[in-house]
Formats: structure tokens, sequence, C-alpha cells
């Protein structure tokens, strides 16, 4: 008996990522109707799993740019242009989506009073003043802060210097970078249940009824996301493919796309996305930079919801 159930375990956790994330989600909505104190209790295993991504997300930016600046050969390229002019067109497409279906869809938004202690940026110089800070932040810092600015400062610069090393110092860079990864594999395998946690917290402690009053709001966020993931995107990725976008657009969807919306955190998703282009066999030099550089300038959610919010409440 024991024997079957461990052989039971042990297929569930070999199969597909993918179902097991989407048993926990139906699993977490199913708790969070059934039972509202449990499903509260529960939330701590989402927060957890969070906290583990955000925890190794820094130290595998840093490792896996230093290794691949580090070995990177002279003249090879890197593609890391194209890719930030990409970022940037994602994420002024998606404020446009935004504000276009804002205006055509009207929303409304009841404010309750917040916190006054939280002062904005008074001008550019100030936005400037504070990314420049942040680039020459103290790694340790940084990375107790998750600051991924300085830590792609910090890690580029010591990529750079490590350039001039032994082979055995390269060597070890990489045995480094593959011994987090490996780590940040066991954290993923958990995303099942950390997202069963999230789901059934968050639906406990919101409540149906309070979801349903937003259902319009939440609508045109959703819609408008779902325009960027597969519209906007699907053409970006033809420009650049130039054959049928869909199986990639899905594949990151299906990979990325579901642990990005649960767990809403850029940081945390870094890990899942570096998991996913070693699996698409792309090239490590270009994708450990511009992953953690995505997550820093192109958040195309994060530009969709605050320009749909910002919108609704001047409604």
């Amino acid at each position: 008996m024991q024997k079957t159930l461990s052989a039971r375990l042990g297929t569930l956790l070999a199969g597909s990522l993918v179902k097991q994330i989407m048993i926990g989600l139906i699993a977490g909505v199913a708790l969070a109707w059934i039972s509202h104190d449990a499903a509260i209790a529960v939330g701590l295993l989402g927060e957890l799993f969070v906290s583990a991504l955000k925890a190794v997300a820094p130290l595998l930016v840093l490792m896996l740019v230093i290794a691949s600046i580090a070995n990177h050969q002279q003249g090879q390229k890197s593609n890391i242009r194209p890719i930030i002019m990409l970022y940037l067109l994602s994420t002024f497409f998606a404020a446009v989506v935004a504000v276009v279906f804002s205006h055509l869809i009207p929303q409304t938004l009841t404010l309750a009073v917040g916190t006054t202690e939280i002062t904005p940026p008074s001008g550019i110089t100030e936005v400037l003043r504070g990314l420049l800070m942040s680039m020459v932040s103290n790694p340790i810092t940084a990375l107790m802060n998750a600051n991924y600015i300085g830590i792609l400062v910090w890690a580029i610069g010591l990529g750079l210097a490590f350039r001039h090393s032994s082979d055995t110092t390269r060597a070890f860079l990489n045995d480094a970078s593959h011994a987090v990864t490996w780590l940040v594999r066991c954290v993923i395998r958990c995303a099942p249940i950390g997202i069963f946690g999230l789901v059934a917290s968050i639906l406990a402690s919101t409540g149906f009824g309070a979801l349903w009053q937003y259902a319009h709001l939440l609508a045109l966020l959703i819609g408008c996301m779902l325009l960027m993931a597969l519209v906007v995107n699907p053409l970006l990725v033809f420009y650049k493919i130039r054959r049928n976008p869909y199986p990639l657009v899905f594949t990151c969807l299906r990979e990325s796309g579901v642990t990005a919306f649960f767990t809403r955190s850029s940081a945390a998703n870094i890990p899942v996305n570096m998991a996913l282009a070693k699996r698409l066999d792309l090239d490590e030099d270009t994708y450990s930079v511009s992953i953690p550089l995505g997550a820093t300038i192109s958040m195309a959610g994060a530009s969709i919801t605050i320009t749909v919010l910002a919108l609704a409440a001047v409604h």
C-alpha cells in the first residue's frame, strides 16, 4: 500500500505542472466556497510560495547575469536592443488599449480615505534621481530589497570583471548559477499548492459578493489584458518571427501567464520565465539579462491596471 501511494505521488509530482496548477485553482475556489475559515488558514501556503519565489529570484538574477556575461564570447550577439524595443512597445500599447476601452466603457470607482503618508515624486528630476540611486545601491541591500535595477547593474559590473578571470573561476560561476536554477525549479514545483492557497484566501477575504460588485471593472481589466495577450502581443511576435505566433503565445500563457496572474508579481514570476526560456532552448546569454530587465521595465499588466483604475476614479 505504501509503495503504491508513493508511486502515485511520484507520478503526480512528475506530471504536467499546468494541470496541477489548474487543479489547485479549482480546489482553491471550492474551499473558499465551502469554508471561509479554512480558506483563510491555507492562505499561508500562498504567502510561503510567493515569498520563496521573491526570495530566490534576486539571487537567481545575480548569478545568471554574472555567469552569462563572464562566459560571453567576444563578438557574440546578445539581441538585447530589439528586446528592449519590444518591451517598450508592449507597455505603450497596453496603456493605449486601457485608455481607449476606459473611454468606450467608462467605469466608476468609489474610493475610501487612504493613507496620506506617501508622497509621490514631484517631477521627472526626482524620478531620475530615484532611478540613479537605485543603480548605485549597496549590492547586499539590493538583494534584500529585490531592487532589480541595482542587482542588474552590480551583476553586469561583476560579470565584466570576471571575464578576465581564470577558466576555473568561470566554471565555478556556471556551477553556482546551475545550483540556484535547480533550487528555483524545486520552488516552482510547489506552484499548485501556492496558487491553491492564494486563490482560496483571496476569495475568502474579499468574498464572492464583493467580486460581483466590481464585476464590470474586473471584466474591463481582464478584457484589456486578454486583448493584449491574444491580439497585440501576437502581432508583435508575428512581426519578429514571420509565422503563426499563437503556438508560442499559448505556450507562454499556459506556462507563465497563469502564475503571473495569480502571484501578481513580476519579480515572483522571474524564475518561472527563466525555466520556460530554458525549456524553449533559448540563448541563456540573452534571457538571463532580458527577463530580469523585463520584470523591471516591461509591465503591460501593471500599465493596464493603473490606467483603468485611474480613469475609473476620475469618472
